[in-house]
């Protein structure tokens, strides 16, 4: 009999990601991680977890944005965020702290591209949770941290460099939906509902 172990969750920025995860994490009695993937990935290589984050990724685009707003109202003309420069090692170590957390069971991975390398691994649902760049630039907008502006060029600037992060990670071009078991899309569905479908699709 099939039982699902683990719950892997994709999201774009400003889709709800983080709170439906949370919320999946918390009805099944799943543990939940996130940043634990970067911390111990960071205790393997022996450097910060500061370190990692920033190997793993760029820093992460609201708290650049907000760092922007300290000095100007919004990002100067030409802004172009930092690059990550990443090796080979660290890169594999990532994607070992992946599987042995997705080994582990009963959890929820939330985000570093997890769903690719666990796509052969048995018991895992790999969700997308996505939604248009209008809406969840609204949704990073109504959270009170940004203007709609800053939002929308927030959430553009994430698509990019999310875009950036499968391709140098694990040389995934173009992110397609066959990349995922579920897809959904938060432009209309409440938070809780899409919640509510992955839970009633591990379920079953």
């Amino acid at each position: 009999m099939w039982q699902c172990k683990v719950i892997s969750i994709s999201r774009a920025l400003g889709a709800g990601g983080e709170e439906i995860g949370r919320d999946v994490a918390a009805r099944l009695g799943f543990r939940f991680v996130d940043e634990e993937i970067v911390a111990t990935a960071a205790e393997k290589a022996g450097v910060s977890p500061e370190k990692m984050a920033r190997i793993e990724r760029t820093p992460p685009l609201i708290q650049r944005i907000l760092q922007q707003m300290g000095s100007t109202a919004v990002e100067p003309a030409g802004y172009v965020p930092p690059s990550a420069h990443t090796s080979p090692g660290y890169e594999a170590l990532i994607e070992q702290v992946i599987l042995e957390t997705a080994a582990q069971g009963n959890v929820v991975i939330l985000a570093h591209g997890a769903s690719i390398p666990l796509a052969e691994a048995g018991g895992v649902v790999r969700v997308l949770i996505t939604g248009s760049s209008e809406s969840r630039a609204a949704r990073l907008s109504a959270q009170g941290s940004v203007d709609a502006r800053q939002a929308g060029k927030a959430v553009e600037d994430s698509d990019r460099e999310r875009k950036k992060y499968l391709e140098r990670f694990y040389g995934i071009g173009t992110e397609l939906s066959t990349h995922y078991d579920m897809v959904l899309n938060t432009d209309v569905l409440p938070l809780s509902v899409a919640a509510d479908a992955i839970v009633a699709a591990v379920k079953e």
